[in-house]
C-alpha cells in the first residue's frame, strides 16, 4: 500500500469532516450527511481494489 494512498484518505477526512461541521451548524443536515456519504464512498472506492488484491493473494498463498 502507498504511503500517498494514506495521505489522500486523510486529507479527504479532514475535508468531510470540516465540511459537514459547516453545513450542520448553518442548518443543512441533510446536505451533511450527503457529504460524509460521498466522502465515504471516495475512499470505498480508492480501498476495494487494494482488499480485493489481498484476498486474491491470500487465496494464491494457501493454494485454494
Amino acid at each position: 500500500m502507498e504511503v500517498s494512498l494514506i495521505f489522500k484518505i486523510a486529507a479527504v477526512g479532514i475535508l468531510v469532516s470540516v465540511l459537514s461541521q459547516v453545513l450542520k451548524h448553518s442548518g443543512r443536515e441533510e446536505h451533511a450527511f450527503l457529504t460524509s456519504l460521498a466522502g465515504l464512498l471516495l475512499v470505498l472506492y480508492w480501498i476495494v481494489p487494494i482488499i480485493v488484491d489481498l484476498f486474491e493473494n491470500m487465496k494464491k498463498l494457501f493454494d485454494f
